[in-house]
């Protein structure tokens, strides 16, 4: 009595299997009960690069595949809560998608993979809450400072068409007076300020993102010395002001001298040589030559002015 009571206890586990493949067998369709649903399903998103990734499905000496597929805000509400798939992943092997190209605006997205062996093909496996681009990690840019001759340059890192690049320079000592600058295309380098000589400028930078209205932390600060000698350019300097003084001291010289120049040209002054001018001659001169001239021409007739009067007009009539 007892050993049949003891067979029976060691057919209960396999009946209790029994049940549970009869009531779990319905809901499954061709060899899906094969593989698992992947696993620990996240997404990395650094820099406006996303990638989801997942623990991999694990088949002892088979080669397990994973497509992905994505929801959108658009296909959720408007498109009867459709499903589309990754155009980088589809049958893949590795156990990371790069989505970049499918999150193509700032909205919620739903994710999920599923594992695939021949004709086997898992359940969904789906990303726990939404992703959105906003919550990219943005990273500050790696530059280089250089110092070329008096100029400050910035050679940028080149991080994609969506980033920009907030520059802030200054001249140590003068953080007060930083200056700042937008740098949109990075081609090569970047021009910032002319330095004075022997001085030393220190440059950080910032990424930004417009289409996400985001930017980094700013990167460490670099600072580079301004190449050239501090005396030369002392020299230079005082040559500068010594040229300005003499100008500021021979400007009023030129000054009068073109005026006298351009009133000699348009208003000369006439002088007459000594061997030309006639004094004036005296009185008695001027009578006694008037008494010769009514001496020596005899037809010289001094009239009255009445008496010509008269004539005149008895002409007349």
């Amino acid at each position: 009595m007892w050993e049949k009571a003891t067979k029976t206890n060691k057919m209960s586990p396999k009946l209790i299997c029994f049940f549970l493949c009869t009531l779990i067998a319905p809901n499954l369709t061709g060899e899906d009960a094969l593989l698992p649903a992947p696993q620990n399903i996240s997404i990395l998103s650094t820099n406006m690069k996303h990638f989801l990734t997942w623990s991999p499905v694990i088949v002892q000496g088979e080669t397990v595949r994973y497509s992905v597929e994505f929801q959108g805000e658009y296909e959720r509400v408007y498109a009867n809560e459709s499903w589309i798939p990754s155009s980088e992943c589809s049958l893949i092997t590795a156990t990371e998608c790069n989505i970049t190209e499918d999150i193509s605006a700032t909205v919620a997205y739903a994710l999920r993979v599923r594992a695939q062996l021949g004709a086997s093909r898992s359940q969904w496996g789906t990303l726990q809450g939404f992703f959105n681009r906003i919550t990219t990690s943005l990273t500050p840019p790696v530059l280089k400072v250089i110092a070329d001759g008096y100029h400050l340059l910035v050679e940028l890192e080149d991080m994609g068409p969506a980033f920009q690049f907030r520059v802030l320079y200054w001249k140590k000592g003068q953080e007060r007076r930083m200056q700042v600058k937008v740098v949109k295309e990075v081609s090569s380098v970047a021009h910032l300020d002319t330095m004075e000589a022997g001085a030393d400028y220190c440059v950080k930078a910032q990424t930004y993102v417009e289409v996400i209205n985001r930017g980094s932390i700013f990167s460490q600060t670099q600072c580079v010395r301004a190449q050239g000698d501090t005396s030369m350019w002392l020299v230079t300097a005082l040559m500068s002001c010594a040229g300005f003084a003499v100008a500021a001291l021979t400007l009023p010289f030129l000054t009068w001298k073109t005026s006298k120049i351009f009133q000699y040209s348009c208003c000369p002054v006439a002088v007459l040589p000594d061997t030309l001018k006639v004094s004036e001659p005296s009185p008695q001169l001027t009578l006694r030559g008037s008494e010769e001239a009514e001496q020596c021409d005899p037809m010289v007739v001094v009239m009255p002015s009445e008496e010509v009067l008269r004539l005149w007009i008895q002409e007349t009539l």
